[in-house]
Protein backbone atom coordinates (compact mmCIF):
# COMPACT_ATOMS: atom_id res chain seq x y z
CA UNK A 1 0.00 0.00 0.00
CA UNK A 2 1.33 3.43 -0.62
CA UNK A 3 1.35 6.24 1.43
CA UNK A 4 -1.42 8.91 1.45
CA UNK A 5 -1.35 12.65 1.15
CA UNK A 6 -3.42 12.48 4.87
CA UNK A 7 -0.74 10.62 6.57
CA UNK A 8 2.10 8.41 6.74
CA UNK A 9 2.17 4.95 6.41
CA UNK A 10 2.91 2.84 9.62
CA UNK A 11 5.56 0.34 9.81
CA UNK A 12 6.23 -2.10 12.59
CA UNK A 13 9.39 -3.58 13.76
CA UNK A 14 9.44 -6.91 15.30
CA UNK A 15 12.54 -7.03 17.29
CA UNK A 16 15.61 -4.80 16.90
CA UNK A 17 18.13 -2.83 14.61
CA UNK A 18 21.43 -3.38 16.08
CA UNK A 19 23.82 -2.30 12.79
CA UNK A 20 21.60 -0.16 10.29
CA UNK A 21 20.30 2.04 13.15
CA UNK A 22 21.02 5.18 10.78
CA UNK A 23 18.99 3.88 7.53
CA UNK A 24 16.20 2.62 10.22
CA UNK A 25 15.73 6.04 11.33
CA UNK A 26 15.93 7.26 7.68
CA UNK A 27 12.31 5.75 7.26
CA UNK A 28 10.76 8.42 9.14
CA UNK A 29 10.84 10.91 6.49
CA UNK A 30 8.31 8.39 4.81
CA UNK A 31 7.03 6.65 7.73
CA UNK A 32 5.51 6.37 11.06
CA UNK A 33 8.12 3.91 12.90
CA UNK A 34 6.78 1.64 15.73
CA UNK A 35 8.06 -1.03 17.44
CA UNK A 36 7.78 -4.53 19.77
CA UNK A 37 10.68 -6.02 21.15
CA UNK A 38 9.43 -8.04 23.92
CA UNK A 39 6.12 -9.66 25.00
CA UNK A 40 5.14 -13.09 24.06
CA UNK A 41 2.75 -14.86 21.40
CA UNK A 42 -0.37 -14.59 23.14
CA UNK A 43 0.60 -11.39 23.92
CA UNK A 44 1.05 -10.14 20.31
CA UNK A 45 -2.24 -12.34 18.98
CA UNK A 46 -4.22 -10.70 21.84
CA UNK A 47 -3.18 -7.45 20.56
CA UNK A 48 -3.60 -7.99 17.11
CA UNK A 49 -7.04 -9.33 17.57
CA UNK A 50 -7.81 -6.22 19.64
CA UNK A 51 -6.80 -4.06 16.56
CA UNK A 52 -3.43 -2.63 18.80
CA UNK A 53 -2.10 -2.71 15.14
CA UNK A 54 -4.77 -1.49 12.73
CA UNK A 55 -3.23 0.52 10.29
CA UNK A 56 0.10 -0.98 9.82
CA UNK A 57 0.89 -1.57 6.28
CA UNK A 58 4.26 -2.88 6.67
CA UNK A 59 6.14 -5.62 9.12
CA UNK A 60 9.89 -5.55 9.72
CA UNK A 61 10.66 -8.50 11.17
CA UNK A 62 14.31 -9.93 12.84
CA UNK A 63 15.07 -13.65 12.79
CA UNK A 64 15.36 -13.08 17.13
CA UNK A 65 11.30 -11.68 16.83
CA UNK A 66 9.97 -15.28 17.01
CA UNK A 67 10.95 -15.44 20.50
CA UNK A 68 8.46 -12.38 21.24
CA UNK A 69 5.49 -13.91 18.21
CA UNK A 70 6.13 -17.31 17.57
CA UNK A 71 6.08 -18.97 14.42
CA UNK A 72 3.80 -16.79 11.84
CA UNK A 73 1.69 -19.86 11.21
CA UNK A 74 -1.72 -19.52 9.82
CA UNK A 75 -3.02 -19.01 13.61
CA UNK A 76 -1.07 -15.63 13.60
CA UNK A 77 -1.30 -14.54 10.05
CA UNK A 78 -5.29 -14.87 10.37
CA UNK A 79 -4.74 -12.33 13.01
CA UNK A 80 -3.02 -9.72 11.09
CA UNK A 81 -4.24 -6.40 10.79
CA UNK A 82 -6.28 -6.12 6.82
CA UNK A 83 -3.83 -3.19 6.64
CA UNK A 84 -0.72 -5.12 5.93
CA UNK A 85 0.33 -5.99 3.01
CA UNK A 86 4.27 -6.29 3.54
CA UNK A 87 6.74 -8.47 5.62
CA UNK A 88 10.55 -7.57 5.05
CA UNK A 89 11.90 -10.69 7.20
CA UNK A 90 15.18 -10.63 7.98
CA UNK A 91 17.13 -14.12 6.81
CA UNK A 92 17.96 -16.10 4.11
CA UNK A 93 15.67 -18.57 5.21
CA UNK A 94 11.91 -17.98 6.07
CA UNK A 95 10.47 -21.81 7.75
CA UNK A 96 9.57 -19.45 10.38
CA UNK A 97 6.72 -17.74 8.18
CA UNK A 98 4.01 -19.45 6.61
CA UNK A 99 4.50 -17.98 3.49
CA UNK A 100 1.41 -19.58 1.47
CA UNK A 101 -0.72 -18.23 4.45
CA UNK A 102 0.58 -14.82 3.76
CA UNK A 103 -0.02 -15.20 -0.05
CA UNK A 104 -3.44 -16.15 0.80
CA UNK A 105 -4.47 -12.89 2.69
CA UNK A 106 -2.61 -10.86 -0.16
CA UNK A 107 0.31 -9.62 2.20
CA UNK A 108 3.87 -9.76 -0.03
CA UNK A 109 6.90 -11.33 2.00
CA UNK A 110 10.75 -10.72 1.41
CA UNK A 111 13.67 -12.15 2.33
CA UNK A 112 17.35 -11.76 2.50
CA UNK A 113 19.01 -14.21 -0.22
CA UNK A 114 22.37 -12.84 -1.31
CA UNK A 115 23.53 -10.59 1.40
CA UNK A 116 24.41 -13.80 3.76
CA UNK A 117 26.15 -16.10 0.41
CA UNK A 118 29.65 -15.22 1.62
CA UNK A 119 29.43 -16.03 5.18
CA UNK A 120 27.56 -18.90 5.01
CA UNK A 121 29.72 -20.18 2.54
CA UNK A 122 32.71 -19.75 4.64
CA UNK A 123 31.37 -21.52 7.70
CA UNK A 124 30.14 -24.56 5.73
CA UNK A 125 34.36 -24.71 4.21
CA UNK A 126 35.13 -24.15 7.75
CA UNK A 127 32.68 -27.61 8.51
CA UNK A 128 33.63 -29.35 5.84
CA UNK A 129 37.76 -29.20 6.59
CA UNK A 130 36.79 -29.45 10.42
CA UNK A 131 35.23 -32.86 9.75
CA UNK A 132 37.77 -34.04 7.19
CA UNK A 133 40.72 -33.43 9.84
CA UNK A 134 38.32 -34.43 13.21
CA UNK A 135 39.37 -31.24 14.35
CA UNK A 136 37.01 -31.61 17.39
CA UNK A 137 39.46 -34.10 19.17
CA UNK A 138 42.67 -32.37 18.77
CA UNK A 139 41.16 -29.44 19.70
CA UNK A 140 39.45 -30.22 23.05
CA UNK A 141 42.36 -32.25 24.16
CA UNK A 142 44.99 -29.66 23.91
CA UNK A 143 42.58 -27.22 25.68
CA UNK A 144 42.39 -30.37 28.90
CA UNK A 145 46.08 -29.73 28.83
CA UNK A 146 46.62 -33.79 26.56
CA UNK A 147 47.92 -32.38 23.86
CA UNK A 148 47.01 -34.56 20.14
CA UNK A 149 44.15 -36.49 22.77
CA UNK A 150 43.46 -39.64 20.97
CA UNK A 151 43.66 -37.88 17.43
CA UNK A 152 44.66 -40.55 14.52
CA UNK A 153 45.50 -39.85 10.76
CA UNK A 154 42.65 -37.81 8.87
CA UNK A 155 41.74 -36.94 5.72
CA UNK A 156 42.04 -33.86 3.06
CA UNK A 157 39.62 -32.28 0.83
CA UNK A 158 42.20 -32.75 -2.47
CA UNK A 159 40.85 -34.89 -5.21
CA UNK A 160 37.62 -35.49 -3.21
CA UNK A 161 33.94 -35.31 -4.89
CA UNK A 162 31.59 -32.63 -2.90
CA UNK A 163 28.17 -32.68 -3.80
CA UNK A 164 26.45 -29.55 -2.71
CA UNK A 165 22.68 -30.21 -2.18
CA UNK A 166 21.15 -26.74 -3.59
CA UNK A 167 22.82 -24.89 -5.67
CA UNK A 168 21.75 -21.52 -5.21
CA UNK A 169 23.88 -18.67 -4.13
CA UNK A 170 24.83 -20.25 -1.02
CA UNK A 171 26.04 -23.24 -3.23
CA UNK A 172 27.31 -21.93 -5.35
CA UNK A 173 29.29 -19.94 -3.02
CA UNK A 174 30.12 -23.16 -1.53
CA UNK A 175 31.55 -24.51 -4.89
CA UNK A 176 33.83 -21.03 -5.78
CA UNK A 177 35.78 -21.64 -2.34
CA UNK A 178 35.82 -25.63 -2.74
CA UNK A 179 37.47 -25.69 -6.30
CA UNK A 180 40.79 -24.27 -5.27
CA UNK A 181 41.71 -27.11 -2.76
CA UNK A 182 41.13 -29.20 -5.29
CA UNK A 183 37.95 -30.42 -4.55
CA UNK A 184 36.04 -32.33 -7.50
CA UNK A 185 32.28 -30.84 -7.78
CA UNK A 186 28.86 -32.01 -8.57
CA UNK A 187 25.49 -30.82 -7.34
CA UNK A 188 21.57 -31.69 -7.54
CA UNK A 189 19.17 -28.77 -7.48
CA UNK A 190 15.51 -28.50 -8.88
CA UNK A 191 16.81 -27.46 -12.09
CA UNK A 192 19.88 -27.37 -13.78
CA UNK A 193 22.02 -24.65 -12.73
CA UNK A 194 22.39 -22.15 -15.85
CA UNK A 195 25.89 -22.34 -17.61
CA UNK A 196 26.54 -18.46 -17.13
CA UNK A 197 26.03 -19.00 -13.36
CA UNK A 198 27.85 -22.44 -12.92
CA UNK A 199 30.91 -20.69 -12.62
CA UNK A 200 33.19 -23.51 -11.30
CA UNK A 201 31.75 -25.70 -14.28
CA UNK A 202 30.09 -28.59 -11.10
CA UNK A 203 28.11 -31.13 -13.04
CA UNK A 204 24.54 -31.47 -12.53
CA UNK A 205 23.51 -35.07 -10.75
CA UNK A 206 20.09 -36.55 -10.04
CA UNK A 207 19.60 -36.72 -5.82
CA UNK A 208 20.08 -40.53 -5.76
CA UNK A 209 23.90 -40.16 -7.76
CA UNK A 210 24.81 -37.58 -5.57
CA UNK A 211 24.00 -39.78 -2.37
CA UNK A 212 25.87 -42.46 -3.56
CA UNK A 213 29.10 -40.70 -5.78
CA UNK A 214 29.63 -37.91 -3.03
CA UNK A 215 32.42 -38.40 -0.61
CA UNK A 216 31.22 -35.04 1.38
CA UNK A 217 28.07 -33.90 0.93
CA UNK A 218 27.38 -30.37 1.79
CA UNK A 219 22.98 -29.28 2.64
CA UNK A 220 21.93 -25.91 1.02
CA UNK A 221 18.13 -26.26 0.92
CA UNK A 222 15.45 -24.31 1.94
CA UNK A 223 13.18 -26.08 4.52
CA UNK A 224 9.65 -26.77 3.75
CA UNK A 225 7.44 -30.07 3.56
CA UNK A 226 9.14 -31.47 0.39
CA UNK A 227 12.92 -31.06 2.61
CA UNK A 228 11.81 -31.51 6.00
CA UNK A 229 13.58 -34.93 6.85
CA UNK A 230 14.91 -35.52 3.11
CA UNK A 231 18.31 -37.11 4.60
CA UNK A 232 17.03 -40.27 6.97
CA UNK A 233 18.26 -43.64 7.20
CA UNK A 234 17.35 -44.95 3.38
CA UNK A 235 19.81 -41.70 1.83
CA UNK A 236 22.54 -42.57 4.57
CA UNK A 237 22.57 -46.32 3.84
CA UNK A 238 23.41 -45.44 -0.29
CA UNK A 239 26.39 -42.80 0.59
CA UNK A 240 29.95 -43.84 0.34
CA UNK A 241 30.85 -45.77 3.32
CA UNK A 242 33.67 -43.22 4.91
CA UNK A 243 31.06 -39.93 3.84
CA UNK A 244 31.39 -36.70 5.28
CA UNK A 245 27.93 -34.52 5.99
CA UNK A 246 27.90 -30.76 6.80
CA UNK A 247 25.02 -29.10 6.89
CA UNK A 248 24.17 -25.09 7.43
CA UNK A 249 21.06 -24.95 6.04
CA UNK A 250 18.39 -26.17 8.36
CA UNK A 251 18.72 -28.45 10.88
CA UNK A 252 15.34 -30.62 10.21
CA UNK A 253 16.51 -31.50 6.92
CA UNK A 254 18.44 -34.03 8.16
CA UNK A 255 17.61 -36.93 10.09
CA UNK A 256 19.16 -36.26 13.46
CA UNK A 257 18.52 -39.96 15.02
CA UNK A 258 19.83 -41.83 10.82
CA UNK A 259 22.73 -39.52 11.61
CA UNK A 260 23.89 -40.15 15.05
CA UNK A 261 23.31 -44.05 13.67
CA UNK A 262 25.71 -43.70 10.73
CA UNK A 263 28.08 -42.15 12.92
CA UNK A 264 28.53 -44.55 15.33
CA UNK A 265 28.42 -47.49 12.53
CA UNK A 266 31.45 -45.40 11.06
CA UNK A 267 29.06 -45.17 7.40
CA UNK A 268 29.80 -41.94 8.26
CA UNK A 269 33.46 -40.45 8.81
CA UNK A 270 32.34 -37.05 9.81
CA UNK A 271 29.97 -34.72 10.40
CA UNK A 272 29.76 -30.46 10.49
CA UNK A 273 26.58 -29.28 11.61
CA UNK A 274 26.29 -25.30 12.36
CA UNK A 275 21.96 -26.37 12.60
CA UNK A 276 20.25 -28.74 14.40
CA UNK A 277 16.90 -30.28 14.20
CA UNK A 278 15.15 -28.62 17.74
CA UNK A 279 17.34 -26.32 18.35
CA UNK A 280 18.56 -24.89 20.59
CA UNK A 281 18.46 -28.34 21.88
CA UNK A 282 21.25 -30.78 20.50
CA UNK A 283 21.11 -34.28 20.14
CA UNK A 284 22.97 -35.80 22.95
CA UNK A 285 24.58 -38.30 20.86
CA UNK A 286 26.02 -35.82 18.50
CA UNK A 287 27.54 -33.66 21.38
CA UNK A 288 29.23 -37.22 22.66
CA UNK A 289 30.66 -38.08 19.34
CA UNK A 290 33.94 -36.99 18.74
CA UNK A 291 33.64 -37.33 15.19
CA UNK A 292 31.05 -33.73 15.07
CA UNK A 293 32.05 -30.15 14.72
CA UNK A 294 28.94 -28.09 15.96
CA UNK A 295 28.43 -24.92 15.94
CA UNK A 296 25.10 -23.05 17.56
CA UNK A 297 23.81 -21.42 14.55
CA UNK A 298 26.17 -18.96 14.01
CA UNK A 299 27.05 -19.10 10.39
CA UNK A 300 25.86 -15.48 9.61
CA UNK A 301 27.16 -14.31 12.78
CA UNK A 302 28.92 -11.71 11.53
CA UNK A 303 29.20 -7.59 11.72
CA UNK A 304 29.67 -7.62 8.36
CA UNK A 305 26.69 -9.67 7.07
CA UNK A 306 24.71 -8.42 9.50
CA UNK A 307 24.83 -5.27 8.48
CA UNK A 308 24.36 -6.22 4.62
CA UNK A 309 20.96 -8.30 5.88
CA UNK A 310 19.72 -5.39 7.99
CA UNK A 311 19.74 -2.98 5.17
CA UNK A 312 18.42 -5.04 2.60
CA UNK A 313 15.35 -5.35 4.85
CA UNK A 314 15.14 -1.81 5.25
CA UNK A 315 15.66 -1.66 1.32
CA UNK A 316 12.48 -4.19 1.31
CA UNK A 317 10.15 -1.73 3.37
CA UNK A 318 11.00 1.64 1.73
CA UNK A 319 10.66 -0.27 -1.68
CA UNK A 320 7.03 -1.62 -0.65
CA UNK A 321 6.20 1.49 0.85
CA UNK A 322 7.61 3.73 -2.20
CA UNK A 323 6.98 1.97 -5.17
CA UNK A 324 4.22 -0.58 -4.01
CA UNK A 325 6.64 -4.06 -3.97
CA UNK A 326 9.62 -5.81 -2.67
CA UNK A 327 12.71 -6.18 -4.13
CA UNK A 328 13.55 -9.95 -2.79
CA UNK A 329 10.37 -11.31 -2.80
CA UNK A 330 10.02 -15.14 -1.68
CA UNK A 331 8.11 -17.12 -4.19
CA UNK A 332 4.85 -17.85 -2.65
CA UNK A 333 4.06 -14.52 -2.74
CA UNK A 334 5.95 -13.12 -6.07
CA UNK A 335 2.33 -12.25 -7.95
CA UNK A 336 0.43 -10.98 -5.69
CA UNK A 337 0.39 -7.52 -6.86
CA UNK A 338 -0.67 -7.43 -10.80
CA UNK A 339 0.81 -10.56 -11.52
CA UNK A 340 4.24 -9.91 -9.19
CA UNK A 341 5.25 -8.00 -6.77
CA UNK A 342 9.02 -7.80 -7.64
CA UNK A 343 10.84 -4.75 -8.12
CA UNK A 344 14.53 -4.76 -9.72
CA UNK A 345 17.08 -3.96 -7.08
Amino acid sequence: MLPTEDAKPVVLLLGEVVLAQAEWNALRAIAELRQVNHGTRDQFLNDCRNRVYDGIQAISRTYDSTQITGRFDNELVDALPSSLKFISHNGAGYDSIDASACAVRGISVSNTPGAVDACSADTAMFLILGALRRIHIPYTALRAGRWRGKMGLTHEPEGKMLGILGMGGIGTAVARRAQPFGLHLQYHNRSCVPESKNLTGANYVSFEELLRTSDIISVHLPLNASTRGLISYNEFAMMKDGVVIVNTARGSIVDENALFDALESGKVWGAGLDVHEHEPEIHPGLVNNENCVLLPHVGTATVETQRKMEILVIENVRSALERGCLLTPVVETRKIMNGTNGCDI
